[in-house]
């Protein structure tokens, strides 16, 4: 059976980003007969807004998206983080590393690979064969295969090839704070939650091989992916709640302002009509 999901940070409002995000994970379980879920990824608990879930929530109904379970938030899930945690540790596949920001700059530079603004630094590898430092407080890195080249089949984007060692090399699973990195928590709670089909937005696109990665060592299943093209700002950057996007004013005009950037042709003069028009629309373009 078809799951789905979609998964907001409590960070702030929706915006119409979020909203074409969610619309389309909805559009494609139904249109598969399947079940759409809500998960709160509350992990990063200081980037947190107090009524920021209660908040997403209420605009996702204004817009006729209703979840089919209630929502699973990832604060209540450390105990099942710890023990995908531990399984990777007993395998030999975890290590602690105690460098900083400043730390992999300097060791990029010394490599000859100058970080550049913007883009994920990849790890040098520094604590690899133990801590640089012995004192201070410790992330835990994954310790990636010899092979870490990871290939992929996205329904719109296509074959897709990454060489996660080059790109990212050993990343974060539990940060030096104690708080649990976003990769890791999202493959145990989409595993837990039988989540079959993962339909987001492109930039999450770049975090797919890590994640593809994690699923084989923990012996999880894989869904299936499909990243949907960004909204974009007038300066052409994807909306952002860290760059002011204006809150989604939730509605009918909203959602068929969203249809539209999906392919999917406004119909009807209710938000009742409009999906179930888009899900024919969408049955017909994706499934």
């Amino acid at each position: 059976m078809y799951v789905g999901r979609f998964a907001p940070s409590p960070t702030g409002a929706l915006h119409a980003g979020s909203l074409v995000a969610a619309l389309a994970s909805w559009l494609d379980a139904r249109a598969a007969r399947g079940r759409w879920l809500l998960r709160i990824e509350d992990v990063d608990t200081p980037r947190c807004v107090a009524g920021a879930d209660a908040l997403i929530v209420r605009q996702l109904a204004a817009c006729g998206l209703q979840a089919d379970a209630p929502p699973l938030r990832q604060s209540t899930r450390g105990a099942a983080y710890a023990r995908a945690l531990a399984r990777l540790a007993a395998a030999g596949r975890v290590y602690p590393c105690s460098c900083s920001r400043s730390d992999i700059a300097r060791a990029l530079r010394a490599q000859g690979r100058a970080p550049a603004p913007g883009v994920e630094w990849p790890y040098p590898g520094t604590c690899r064969d133990g801590c640089r430092r012995a004192d201070g407080a410790r992330a835990q890195r994954l310790r990636l295969p010899d092979d870490a080249c990871v290939r992929w089949s996205d329904r719109r984007l296509g074959e897709r090839c990454e060489d996660v060692a080059a790109s990212v090399g050993d990343f974060v699973l539990r940060r030096a704070d104690g708080l649990w990195a976003y990769q890791l928590a999202v493959v145990v709670d989409d595993a837990a939650q039988g989540v079959t089909d993962v339909v987001r937005g492109e930039d999450l696109a770049t975090s797919t091989a890590r994640q593809l990665l994690l699923q084989r060592a923990l012996g999880l299943p894989s869904p299936r992916y499909l990243h949907v093209a960004l909204v974009l700002d007038g300066q052409s950057r994807k909306l952002s709640k860290s760059d002011a996007a204006a809150p989604l004013v939730p509605g009918l005009g909203a959602l068929r302002d969203a249809c539209r950037h999906l392919g999917v042709q406004p119909h009807g003069g209710s938000i009742a009509e409009q999906l179930e028009s888009a899900v024919v629309q969408w049955r017909e373009l994706w499934r």
